[in-house]
C-alpha cells in the first residue's frame, strides 16, 4: 500500500447522498484517503490520471457514459496498481452475475457491512495476499467484456464476439445491437456511435447508421460488408463514402 499503509481513494458519483453516505462510511477506515471526487465521467478520467489512486470507487451509471466506459477508456493507460469497486442502485441479483466478470460490485445505498467486506478483500490484495479485482484483471478465455445499457436500464454483459454490428434505427433514434444467436438487443436512447466503437478496436464504423465487428468481416464488395456465419444473411451493411477509406485503411492492416 502506498504512503505506510494509506490507500490513496477516488469517487466517481454524481449522486450527492450516495457520495456523502460512502466518504462518510470510508472515514470509519484509517487506511482510507479520499483524494478526490467527480461527478461525470470525463472528470472521473481526468482525476484518476492525475491522482493515480491505489482505490476507484466507480458508479456504474454517470451522466454522460456507464462505469465500465471509464474503466475501458482508462484501461490501456493504468500502468500503477488500483483496485476497482463498482456500485450502482440495481439489484442483487444483477450484482452477483457481474461479481462473475472479476469485478467488484456494491449496492446502493453502500451497506456498512458489504464494505467491510470489500475493504478487507483490497486490505488483502494491498498487502500481497490475495488476487486483484477491477477490470485491469483478465475477464473469461481472455476475451474483453463491457456492459450496455438498455433503454428499460437494465445492464447487459456481452463480449465482443457476441456482436457482429451495431445498427441505427432512425424512427426510433437508437442504436442497436445484431448478435451471434440472431437476436438484436436495443441501447439506450443517449448511445452515440462513439460509445460503440471506444468499446473495442475491432469496432469500426462504415456508414452513418453501421458500425461493423471487424472480427467477423471477409470482404467489401460493391460497397457492402461481407461478413462471416452466423452474420452472413446481413445485407443492409452498406460502406458509405464518408467512412470508406477509413475502413480499406483499417482492413488492409489484418
Amino acid at each position: 500500500m502506498a504512503n505506510e499503509g494509506i490507500l490513496r481513494t477516488v469517487i466517481v458519483d454524481d449522486e450527492e447522498t450516495a457520495i456523502d453516505n460512502l466518504c462518510f462510511e470510508l472515514k470509519r477506515y484509517g487506511w482510507i484517503q479520499v483524494v478526490g471526487i467527480a461527478k461525470n465521467g470525463v472528470a472521473g478520467i481526468r482525476l484518476i490520471e492525475k491522482e493515480r489512486p491505489d482505490l476507484l470507487f466507480l458508479d456504474v451509471e454517470l451522466p454522460d457514459m456507464t462505469g465500465m466506459d471509464v474503466a475501458g477508456r482508462i484501461h490501456d493507460a493504468v500502468d500503477w496498481k488500483m483496485q476497482v469497486v463498482f456500485y450502482t442502485a440495481y439489484n442483487k441479483y444483477l450484482i452477483d452475475a457481474l461479481r462473475n466478470y472479476a469485478f467488484d460490485f456494491m449496492l446502493k445505498p453502500v451497506d456498512p457491512k458489504e464494505l467491510e467486506v470489500v475493504l478487507n478483500r483490497i486490505q488483502s490484495v494491498a498487502s500481497g495476499n490475495g488476487e486483484p479485482v477491477g477490470p485491469l484483471k483478465p475477464t473469461p478465455l481472455n476475451e474483453k467484456s463491457f456492459m450496455v445499457v438498455v433503454p428499460t436500464g437494465d445492464l447487459r454483459i456481452l463480449r465482443v464476439s457476441d456482436i457482429g454490428y451495431f445498427r441505427y434505427l432512425s424512427g426510433r433514434k437508437i442504436w442497436e445491437a445484431a448478435l451471434s444467436n440472431g437476436t438484436f438487443i436495443p441501447l439506450r436512447r443517449n448511445t452515440t456511435a462513439e460509445n460503440l466503437c471506444a468499446y473495442d478496436s475491432s469496432f469500426v464504423q462504415v456508414h452513418q447508421s453501421f458500425i461493423i465487428n471487424m472480427n467477423y468481416l471477409i470482404m467489401v464488395q460493391d460497397s457492402r460488408c461481407i461478413m462471416y456465419p452466423p452474420f452472413d444473411g446481413a445485407d443492409e451493411l452498406q460502406v458509405s463514402k464518408k467512412y470508406r477509406k477509413k475502413l480499406m485503411d483499417r482492413f488492409c492492416q489484418l
